[in-house]
């Protein structure tokens, strides 16, 4: 045989297998799936088809939703469905829990970033860490320690974009209020003093890229068809995932490193503050189970919640009053209303510590402004579970075994039929009673923080820090977007980030910083 015919023999092989691969994906994709069957959602696709608009991704999904509240699209295993129906979510997360779970296939995508933490795993290790979580969260050493962080960052905030404001300049407030939040959540969590917002964590501020790029690439394995192959081979995204994930492990390993030697020189220094403290006490009663990666998995979780989803939040609320105006101007009223009284002028200090639970709570119009944003601009936009079993929905259409179910969060908060024809208005007032007093919907319904046994324990957390913050903001600045003609969207990934960042301009108020 002749150099030609031996290349061409090995190019039709190749071609051969390509084609027996597409064409076995073909056959699994589309086979057994009930397409035609009434009892079953409309199929809008496959999963792959998902690359076309990946960067559209909530919006594409928004617009089906609008024609078909719960749709399938088709992958080689099983269906994914995605629904908007409250009823569908309240049976997957509540009145069926025990049937679903997280799922072999969702924690295979998770796995290499989220471990074995609590939002990617099922069974007795979620339960364990959700009960060492409850407990946790609803201790008085920890809110108390909680609050005297996120009023001191906020301080520091302030002063920060003070020096933008003075100047006149532009900046990007989505930025620093990733700074600000992960700042804060190595401090409550790890009792780590990061220093991330002023600039001076050369390393924390690589961790902080190399865990936002991670979410990404992690969330492109949800259509990528062949991240398994290009895994093994280490090469394109997830070549960079794993560069990324080395960077997250090393500067996490380095974190409770430092903190195992700190406990072990304070032992009888008194109550821990930080999360991780508490937890490495465990670890000393059951070393087997409390490793150093299964803490490692421990902090990413709580960091993805405490630290994406709360600057998330901030950073579109901010836009939204960039976009609302006279909205701004309502909270700035309630601000000084509460919290001034007949002051006119407060330094940023004295304002913060004036920032109680108590007054935390009169603050209705906030609550509901912060609500209306996590409504447009949920931290999680799709999330959901898997059938462990056959099972028959609420609106009637059936579930197979090994199916996955997601409600698309982003998704329910634009549709008329649940929230009216101003469902894509933003107006904290549907929020309010006659009387001004914020009233909670159902959370199978406003579905930010989850619903049923697995809600947020964070919730409180989340929106304490939330409220501190605007609250020294909104006091001291008036917020206006730095190109009101370019778009603001997000980028595609576990959390709703903002995709380039949000670039504003701060304008003083009448108050004195210092």
């Amino acid at each position: 045989m002749d150099l030609f015919s031996a290349i061409f023999t090995i190019i039709t092989i190749i071609i051969l297998a390509i084609f027996v691969t597409i064409s076995t994906l073909f056959i699994k994709i589309f086979s057994g799936k009930s397409i035609r069957n009434r009892h079953y959602p409309p199929v809008d696709g496959t999963v792959f088809h998902q690359l076309f608009y990946f960067n559209t991704l909530y919006d594409h999904q928004t617009e089906t939703a609008r024609k078909h509240a719960t749709f399938r699209l088709l992958a080689p295993d099983q269906s994914e469905f995605y629904t908007c129906d409250v009823r569908n979510i309240e049976h997957i997360l509540k009145t069926k829990f025990e049937k679903y779970a997280k799922g072999k296939y969702n924690i295979d995508i998770l796995m290499d970033l989220f471990g074995e933490g609590i939002f990617a795993v099922d069974g007795n290790k979620w339960k364990q860490q959700r009960k060492l979580s409850s407990f946790e969260f609803s201790n008085r050493v920890l809110s108390d320690f909680s609050c005297v962080v996120f009023r001191k960052n906020a301080a520091k905030l302030v002063r920060i974009i003070s020096g933008y404001s003075q100047g006149n300049l532009v900046f990007d407030i989505h930025d620093m209020m990733m700074r600000c939040t992960l700042d804060s959540i190595f401090k409550v969590g790890f009792g780590v003093e990061l220093n991330c917002l002023e600039g001076s964590s050369k390393e924390g501020v690589e961790f902080m890229k190399a865990f936002d790029d991670a979410n990404a690439l992690v969330y492109w394995r949800y259509v990528d068809p062949s991240w398994k192959i290009k895994k093994a081979l280490n090469i394109g995204s997830e070549a960079s995932l794993k560069k990324n994930i080395k960077i997250v492990n090393g500067f996490v390993n380095e974190v409770i490193t430092t903190k195992r030697k700190q406990l072990a020189q304070q032992q009888h220094s008194g109550a821990k503050e930080d999360i991780l403290s508490r937890f490495l006490e465990l670890s000393t009663v059951d070393p087997d189970q409390m490793t150093d990666k299964y803490l490692r998995d421990i902090i990413l979780n709580f960091m993805i919640a405490g630290k994406d989803s709360t600057a998330n939040t901030i950073s579109w609320f901010i836009y939204m009053l960039c976009r609302n105006p006279l909205i701004q101007e309502k909270i700035v009223e309630e601000v000084r209303e509460v919290i001034s009284g007949s002051e006119s002028v407060l330094n940023v200090d004295n304002l913060v510590d004036r920032v109680t639970d108590e007054a935390l709570d009169k603050m209705h119009y906030l609550h509901a402004a912060l609500t209306e944003t996590l409504r447009l601009y949920p931290g999680v936009p799709v999330d959901g579970r898997s059938a462990l079993e056959d099972d028959v929905l609420p609106d009637g259409n059936k579930v197979k075994k090994g199916d996955d179910v997601y409600y698309i969060a982003y998704a329910m908060g634009r549709m008329p039929y649940i929230w009216g024809d101003d469902a894509e208005e933003f107006r904290p007032e549907r929020w309010l009673d006659c009387n001004g007093v914020f009233q909670p919907e159902s959370p199978f319904k406003f579905i930010a923080f989850h619903a049923g046994p697995r809600i947020c324990l964070g919730k409180d957390f989340a929106y304490r820090q939330m409220k501190i913050v605007s609250i020294a903001l909104l006091q001291f600045f008036l917020f206006k977007l730095g190109d009101e003609t370019r778009r603001v969207t997000y980028r595609t990934m576990l959390t709703l980030h903002i995709d380039g960042g949000l670039h504003v301009k701060a304008l003083p108020r009448a108050q004195r910083i210092s």
